[in-house]
Order: C-alpha cells, then structure tokens, then sequence
C-alpha cells in the first residue's frame, strides 16, 4: 500500500503522509474534488494507485494522464515501465532509490523523515520534466488514439473492479485440499508400488534413476544444462502414451500437487476482511495490450482438467446476489476472418457455421456432416496453430501425424483460405518494413528483433507479429466493451459491479432479481463493441459461482 503522495501544481508543491489520518482525509476530499473537475488533468504515474485512494469509484471527470501508460503504449516491448527506467532512459538521470529513503526489508521511513520529503520532491520534478516528450511523442500517431479512447478510460474501470473484488468460499477450499491431500497420498502408494521403493518424487535425480537405471525405461532426452536424465512433462507424456504406468502416475501427481499448493492451499491466504479477494490488473505489462493480474493471477487459474474447474467453485456470489460470466465466442479467429478479409471464413461465420467443423470438412474434404470429434479436434489445432506461427512440424507433433500429412493440411487450409495466406505475408512484409504491426484501433506492437540476423530470434518475432495484430485487436475490443459495459451499469444498474476480466471473458456480479437484465446488458454492449465483417457473439451465462456461470 501507499506511504505517501506527492502533490505539484500552480507553483506549489506538498507530500502527504497517509499514514497521519487527518491528511489522508485530506487528500482524499482533495483527490475527490480533482477527480469530479473536467477542467482538470491529474498527471502521474502508475494513476490508478492514486485514484484508489479516492472515494469517487468510477465516476472520473477529469483528464488523466499516466506516464506509465504512455511508456507502455510507446514501448510495449519492455516491461512494467517503472518510475526509475523512464528517469533514466528518458531523461539520463538515476532518481534516489527506495532504499535510499528508508524503505529496506520491511522497513518504512519515519513520519516526516527529509529522505521521505527528498525522494518526493526529486520524483515530482521528474514527473514534469517527463511530460512533455512523452505528451508530444504519444500525440504523434495511433498510439495517442489508444490513450484517449481506450487506456485512460479504462484506468477507473480497473479501480472498480479492483476495489470490489470477488467472495471466495474457504471452506470449499479446505473441503478441496483435504481430498487433494488423500489423492496425493494414495497416487504415492501407487508410486512407489510401481517403483518397487520409495524415493522423493520431487526429485528429478532420484526420479531419473528409477525410471531409467531402475525400470530401463528408454532415455527420449536430456536436459541442456548437464545433460542428465530429463524427466519434464513432455518427456513423462510420451513415456506414458507408450504405455509405460509410471510416468502415467507421476504427471497425475505432479497435477494435482501443483493445483494444491499453488491455488487451493494459497487462494485463501489472499482473502481480506470482508472476505473477498481483491486482484490487481496490469496495464502495462502484456506486450499484445492484454489485461493481466497479480496477487493472484486469475489469467492462469487452470481450466482443461474437470479438478481445475471446480476451483472456480470457490468465486461465489454475494448472498442473494449471482455472478454473471460472459464470453467473447472464437473471438480470435473472428477477427482473423474480418482482418484478412477471407471471403470463405466471413460467410461461415455470417451463417452461424461451427468454424471447425466447416475446417475439418474443407481440409479432409468430407462432408461436415460426417466430421467426428477427432476430427473437429484437429481443426480447431489448425484454426488457432497457423495464428500462433505453428509450423508443420509443431501440427505434426500436436495432432501425432506425420510431418508430410501436417504439410498437406496446411496447403489444404491455405487452399480454402487464401485470405489468410495473404494476411500473414502481408503482416510479415509490413513488419520488416515498419518494425511494428497494428490491430484495428491503433496499438501499435514493436519487434524489433523482425531484423535479427539470428535466424531462430526473428522466427519467433515473425510468429509474434502474426498473431499480435489479431490478439491485441481482441485485447481492445474487450477494453472497449468493459468502458461502455460500466457506464451502461451506473446508468441502469447501480447494483452490479464488474468484477473479473480473464482472457475473452468478463464476470459480473448482480441481485438476483436483475442478472437476467444485467446479462443481457454485457451481450449486447460485448457484441455491440465494434462493426465487423463478421458479427460478435459474446455467450452469457449465470450461477451461484463462476462454475454455475460457465457451465
């Protein structure tokens, strides 16, 4: 949390210590008034930490400008884009550090502490003297477009959201880790069974001799770093697809561990007192303009296991209160087809076709009729591989065919998308040229290392900027739709609250008696959040939990 803020403006300046109770009611009845004011403009960095300090929620009237954001926006490739770099790599000059104001291992500078008054006074000069070329250099192109219409608005929509957080349901989790716990002990037995003794089965090195000295299982890699036994999880999965029991066991373990400790056991650590827990999102982090989260990282609570699922059990409505989650529907491969202007894709999409469906039978040349699960299957690894840059050796290794057959179904899939084709030279052309790519509303994506001459560096930035256009567009559609989602909650629903936002998909939380209304409300501002060639389908669900809403 917060120290202290340091305030500048018409020729005065002051730092004011939150932890002295009248001046934080001070400062907030002053950020209030700041705040409601449209004639006003609040610069700094890292804004939404200072607009957490106020009392207005969402309601914003006055311009915010964030040198944070406007680094981020200008330099997506780094990362975080701290107070100290931009100093530095803007202006040549190495700002005091924390340590050097008192803050060390814990540790706070004293109420009135000069080293406390020194580091304000030395970052508020620096913060005007930073504005100007960052002001002038954002305003230059698209990127100040983005500012204004996306990322600023957006910064009291995640103060909302933050704030409100979301009801997690401990006892579930106890419930939960208690059973991991049995599992994880019975899965041991099983093990050691196997193993014929006991060994630790965290450990790579005792691992590797059961399964290799031991067993004679055949040794499928080794590790770079000393060249020892691998026993990664790709290794395990192909030692268990050939029918060897062991590894089997020992990724079902490994599975279940990591849920455990790394969710089940420590999502309640992270409750507040009114037990709900309160993520923090980051702007300006993902390089594709993608929302992220900390403390916890929502974006990675696991889904493609039923036993991950059922974490979600935990994120409960208020009483009399349900949760909403609406879901952006193959919203990457939409803007694929409007981006490319692929004629084919477009009309699927228009007739309400299941897009991997109508690719199995286009690729396989069967009718979409008879298309099976499996076959889907390997469509919809097509259909998202070639956006992500896969090759037809990494669709020959996903879907266990020959490369030769993953070459064919690649010219197949060009074959019937030629749009496609057209985008990813197009991209990769403008790329080289450029040095960036764009999505539909102005970010811009840099890749600088397009034009490395290290072969494997510049494939990998090629495969970036294939997919960057496609999902930084989905990064600001959503952005859009959660804008004009909050507003459109303050206007005709004061009572529901946004209260997640994970990958393509927002949550909400309402009275029970509105989330119908209130689901219908993110449809349609989800579906309404751009005019494409394609349309928008966002899929709504409601429940008790986010696993009710999702199922």
């Amino acid at each position: 949390e917060p120290v202290a803020v340091a305030l500048a403006g018409a020729g005065a300046a002051a730092l004011v210590d939150l932890r002295v109770p009248p001046c934080r009611a001070a400062l907030v009845r002053q950020l209030d008034r700041l705040i409601g004011d449209p004639q006003v403009e609040l610069v700094g960095h890292d804004l939404k930490e200072v607009l957490r300090l106020a009392s207005r929620g969402p309601r914003v009237a006055c311009r915010l400008f964030d040198l944070m954001l406007a680094s981020y926006l200008l330099r997506n490739s780094s990362h975080g884009h701290p107070f100290e770099e931009l100093a530095v790599e803007r202006l040549g000059v190495q700002p005091r550090s924390l340590r050097e104001a008192g803050f060390d291992k814990g540790q706070e500078p004293p109420v009135g502490d000069e080293r406390l008054r020194a580091l304000a006074a030395e970052r508020i000069d620096l913060a005007a003297r930073l504005l100007p070329g960052l002001r002038d250099e954002l305003g230059q192109g698209t990127p100040g477009r983005v500012y204004r219409d996306i990322e600023a608005p957006l910064l009291p929509v995640l103060v909302a959201m933050e704030e409100t957080g979301i009801r997690l349901d401990v006892p579930f989790l106890a419930a939960m880790s208690a059973q991991m716990g049995s599992e994880l002990e019975s899965l041991e037995r099983e093990i050691f069974e196997l193993a014929g003794e006991r060994f630790n089965v965290q450990s790579p090195q005792q691992l590797g001799v059961i399964l290799f000295e031991k067993l004679g299982l055949p040794v499928l890699r080794r590790t770079k770093k000393t060249k020892s036994w691998s026993t990664d999880a790709e290794t395990l999965e192909e030692l268990a697809r050939r029918g060897h029991a062991l590894p089997e066991r020992l990724l079902r373990h490994r599975e279940v561990a990591k849920l455990k400790s790394t969710y089940v056991d420590a999502l309640p650590a992270l409750v507040a007192a009114d037990g709900r827990i309160h993520t923090r999102f980051q702007q300006a982090v993902a390089a594709t303009g993608r929302i992220s989260s900390v403390n916890p990282n929502l974006q990675n609570i696991p889904i493609r296991t039923e036993q991950g699922q059922q974490i979600r059990r935990a994120f409960r409505a208020d009483d009399g209160h349900l949760l909403i989650a609406a879901d952006y529907s193959q919203i990457e491969l939409r803007l694929l087809a409007h981006i490319a202007g692929e004629p084919a894709m477009i009309e699927a999409f228009r007739r309400g076709e299941d897009i991997h469906r109508s690719t199995a039978a286009a690729v396989l040349g069967v009718d979409p009729d008879l298309v099976t699960a499996d076959q889907r299957r390997a469509a919809k690894t097509i259909n998202f591989g070639l956006i992500y840059g896969m090759s037809a050796f990494g669709l020959a290794a996903q879907l266990g065919i020959a490369q030769k057959e993953a070459e064919r179904f690649i010219q197949t899939y060009f074959a019937r998308y030629g749009g496609v084709q057209e985008y990813m030279r197009s991209t990769l052309e403008q790329a080289a040229s450029q040095g960036y790519v764009e999505t539909l509303w102005g970010r811009l994506r840099y890749l600088p290392e397009i034009r490395s001459p290290n072969r494997a560096v510049r494939d990998n930035a090629q495969r970036m900027a294939i997919n960057a256009r496609i999902q930084g567009s989905a990064a600001d559609l959503l952005k859009r739709a959660m804008i004009t989602l909050a507003a459109r909650l303050e206007r005709e629903h004061p009572a529901a609250r946004l209260l997640l936002t994970v990958h393509d998909e927002l949550v909400l939380e309402a009275p029970a008696a509105e989330a119908e209304a209130v689901g219908a409300a993110a449809k349609a501002e989800m579906e309404g959040a751009a005019e494409l060639a394609v349309p928008l389908v966002a899929e709504v669900g409601i429940g008790a939990t986010w696993f009710d809403a999702k199922a």
